[in-house]
């Protein structure tokens, strides 16, 4: 055991959590036959098999169960020794690990580049992964922040809320949910959803909308890609449950609706999340910071009003303006807490 690498422990994590592998080393950017040698030299150090290969899957050996246990924490201790290492170092550079839910792709990616612009010199990795999956991650110390609906209950963390996060039914244009005035909550019943994969947020707000308004759901399609949802919906094939902030371009563009739904929409709050215990780095809490003075502003610049396009490109129907105007109410619903101000200079020498 005393000739095992850090390198080695990476890769037999990275290979753990994914049970592949070649998705390993696309994580770690190293080819899947590096990553093979890598778990070699690590099995020949342990004297043990760590996975039963079966084609490209594998799966752990109960040797490598409780190996992975003491792998995160060594990984764990060493990441929060780098990150109390780093106040000395201030933030001229560093690293950052960013998590996010699938919706918040729609807009995460160009709020980090303006913090890049601020930035440039700090090495930014995300992981797009669902709610329970980035509960896991943030629990293993993988994670130096996260962005979400809504922080874990069995974790104790530490969640901000930024910006409102409206979320609704949404159909194709032309669907039966479009005409006529409001509808019930109960007139869902008779059409079939397509949904979120189980440990997704969308997938709980959806499910406490439901059970708050006592409607039984047929399920046609269960999908864990907001994408393909999309073009389900637009195709006419069923109804789903989205962020509101997912969907602007279609709106603007008059290929999915909106349709007017009591109790809805269902406005919920943008989180930055991290974990209770964790001292974040000088990288971390410049993130932290930014996205609190910024992201309520961005996020209302972006899709406060979701306008639909010119009367030239897409004649919008009454219904579109309708839904529009609903999401900016929603959108003042939630007013996030004003950030904490860090008590120091983000260069500041003091590690605690």
């Amino acid at each position: 055991m005393k000739n095992i690498t850090l390198r080695q422990l990476r890769v037999f994590v990275a290979a753990a959590r994914h049970q592949n592998f070649g998705k390993a080393a696309q994580e770690l950017h190293l080819t899947p036959p590096a990553v093979s040698m890598q778990i070699r030299e690590l099995e020949q150090n342990v004297g043990l098999p760590l996975f039963e290969r079966s084609g490209k899957a594998v799966s752990l050996t109960l040797t490598a169960e409780y190996l992975l246990v003491y792998a995160r924490r060594v990984l764990s201790t060493l990441k929060d020794a780098e990150d109390a290492l780093a106040r000395f170092r201030g933030l001229q550079s560093g690293r950052l690990t960013i998590g996010m839910v699938s919706s918040a792709k729609y807009f995460l990616p160009r709020l980090l580049a303006l913090f890049r612009d601020e930035h440039p010199h700090i090495e930014v990795r995300l992981v797009v992964a669902n709610r329970e999956q980035l509960s896991e991650q943030l629990q293993g110390n993988d994670l130096d922040l996260a962005i979400m609906g809504r922080p874990p209950r069995e974790l104790a963390t530490r969640g901000e809320p930024f910006a409102a996060h409206p979320l609704a039914v949404v159909c194709a244009p032309d669907h039966p949910l479009m005409r006529g005035e409001r509808k019930p909550a109960s007139a869902l019943a008779q059409f079939g959803f397509v949904i979120r994969e189980a440990g997704s947020g969308t997938r709980s707000a959806m499910e406490e909308y439901l059970r708050e308004w006592r409607v039984e759901p047929r399920i046609d399609m269960e999908l864990a890609s907001n994408e393909t949802i999309k073009q389900v919906v637009m195709s006419g094939l069923g109804v789903s449950f989205l962020s509101l902030h997912g969907i602007g371009l279609e709106m603007r563009n008059g290929l999915i609706g909106v349709p007017d739904i009591e109790g809805l929409p269902l406005v919920r709050s943008w989180q930055v999340v991290h974990t209770s215990s964790k001292m974040l780095s000088p990288s971390a809490e410049a993130f932290r910071y930014f996205v609190l003075e910024n992201g309520e502003s961005y996020l209302a610049r972006e899709f406060g009003s979701l306008q639909p396009l010119p009367a030239e490109a897409v004649s919008p129907t009454p219904a579109q303006i309708a839904a529009a105007e609903r999401i900016r109410r929603a959108a003042r619903q939630v007013r996030p807490a004003a950030p904490a101000v860090p008590s120091r200079r983000a260069g500041s020498a003091d590690p605690g």
